[in-house]
């Protein structure tokens, strides 16, 4: 991929995407019809997210194999990760001496309004976590951006006096003020634009789409709320 810096040896810091990369041509792939005119590039084509997915499913696995872990999936822009990820994991643990019994729980967490991330922090499905008491506990998040939010999930979480807790997110922005905090797991460190696609949505549009891709101006405009 142009313009794109992979830091072998690195791993919290995940495959980096520079601010000049100017993404692939919508040409290139196919989409969904009725999101013509929605986006601006492809910035990250899906076969590349499932072949990074892997990679970080092995690094967890050789973190974390033989321990009993709770996934903590956080809705609804991580579900796909997630999904995928686990799937991964099972994999890996079926075709190894090494395998990690896995538990899924589901949260949902809710700060943006269209494209704008807000103090108004919601987390849903988080209000009794007690049965993590003692758990070595993966959370799995779709995006990080100043690392509030995550920062605001982790104390919640640790609360409840976990064993451990490690963090993989598929994407960190690079973003002005973010906390120096990243997750243990990073897929992709992009710019600080904003993306959708691959179960991440703009006022809940574009889930549905394979690839992450940038949206447009006209995109935001059409979809705003």
């Amino acid at each position: 991929m142009a313009e794109v810096d992979a830091r072998a040896d690195r791993r919290s810091e995940g495959i980096v995407i520079n601010d000049d990369w100017p993404g692939y041509s919508l040409d290139l792939f196919s989409y969904p019809a009725h999101y013509s005119g929605d986006l601006d590039c492809v910035i990250i084509p899906h076969g590349v997210i499932m072949d990074r997915t892997e990679r970080l499913a092995r690094n967890i696995m050789g973190d974390l194999g033989d321990h009993d872990i709770v996934v903590l999936c956080v809705l609804k822009g991580g579900y796909q990760f997630c999904a995928d990820l686990v799937e991964r994991i099972k994999a890996l643990s079926r075709n190894s001496n090494h395998t990690i019994p896995m538990r899924v729980h589901f949260i949902r967490l809710r700060s943006y309004l269209n494209d704008q991330s807000t103090e108004d922090l919601h987390i849903l499905g988080a209000e009794d976590l007690s049965f993590l008491a003692g758990k070595n506990v993966l959370i799995v998040e779709g995006i990080v951006g100043t690392g509030k939010t995550m920062e605001t999930l982790l104390e919640h979480v640790k609360a409840f006096k976990p064993k451990m807790i490690k963090v993989a997110g598929l994407l960190v922005k690079r973003v002005q003020h973010s906390l120096a905090s990243v997750p243990d797991y990073v897929g992709f460190e992009i710019p600080n634009r904003f993306v959708v696609g691959y179960a991440l949505d703009y006022n809940e549009y574009f889930r549905d789409l394979n690839h992450i891709c940038i949206i447009s101006e006209s995109g935001k405009k059409k979809y705003k709320v």
